[in-house]
């Protein structure tokens, strides 16, 4: 039985995962596939790659690709999500701020530096013509309980995170949504360890295999939209408006999908150079 870990964050986009864990799918073919849940998302995730904690990561594009470059050895092996990602952008109900204009010069609150919610600050706040370098401020608050504990407190002023996992809380009056930023390429890759994928490539191919047989029919399992507002605590129609906006992937990041990433981080200095296909993903 060979071993691995995948780490990813406990959101409704990774029930694939549970199911194929739960159905043993994996063990089937001598693979002992363990999960473990990542709060504090992809810069947690990267650290943990970093690390070698974990093998493998569900992680957001941007995110690995910085991270990549960086000098963290992993290939990105497929797309997850193809779908953009879209980023509530929240702040605390009892808040003064009604706009997001108003939230020029404030604080975002991110989970870490070089995470999603760190680097969509930045995509935000690009898009709306802001100076990065006097405009954007940062107040790290760990993961979503953190800036539910803080936000209101008044630590952090603004925080970004996927609208449909954050709705329960607009729903209780915790958060407000005051806009929306969109992910401009596929939200989730899979991304696996170097040293992996030249000792256990064969083994990574049959991860690949199960997982993809099952994103590609995800959506027709029957009652799958009750089956995730129960477990992830979701109205029923926000769970089916989600789903109609969701597609899972079964294929490599495309090269113009890198390029537009790359461009974006460089724009924004969030990397110092761009780098080749190869050095970012890995071909079956």
């Amino acid at each position: 039985m060979k071993n691995f870990k995948i780490g990813g964050v406990p959101e409704h986009f990774n029930l694939p995962w549970y199911l194929t864990l739960r159905n043993k799918e994996y063990t089937e073919q001598g693979i002992n596939l363990r999960w473990q849940d990542f709060f504090g998302g992809t810069g947690q995730m990267c650290k943990a790659l970093r690390d070698k904690e974990i093998d493998m990561a569900v992680i957001l594009t941007e995110g690995i690709i910085r991270d990549i470059i960086k000098g963290n050895e992993c290939k990105i092996v497929q797309v997850f999500v193809k779908s953009p990602l879209i980023w509530g952008i929240h702040v605390a109900d009892n808040s003064s701020y009604k706009t997001v204009k108003n939230l020029k010069g404030t604080h975002a609150a991110i989970s870490r530096y070089g995470s999603g919610s760190h680097l969509m600050a930045y995509v935000n706040a690009e898009s709306l013509k802001w100076d990065i370098e006097k405009d954007l401020k940062f107040e790290v608050i760990k993961n979503l309980d953190g800036a539910l504990e803080n936000l209101p407190k008044g630590i952090g002023d603004y925080f970004m995170w996927e609208k449909f996992t954050t709705k329960p809380y607009v729903d209780k009056g915790i958060f407000r949504l005051v806009d929306e930023c969109l992910t401009p390429w596929p939200c989730f890759v899979i991304a696996v360890r170097n040293d992996v994928l030249e000792n256990e490539e064969e083994c990574v191919k049959t991860i690949l295999e199960i997982i993809n047989a099952t994103t590609s029919e995800f959506k027709d399992i029957p009652s799958i939209d009750q089956m995730i507002s129960n477990r992830y605590e979701q109205q029923l129609e926000d769970v089916q408006h989600w789903l109609s906006l969701t597609d899972w992937s079964q294929k490599q990041l495309s090269i113009k999908e890198v390029e537009r990433v790359q461009k974006q981080l460089l724009k924004l200095d969030l990397i110092k150079n761009k780098v080749n296909k190869d050095s970012l993903l890995h071909s079956f």
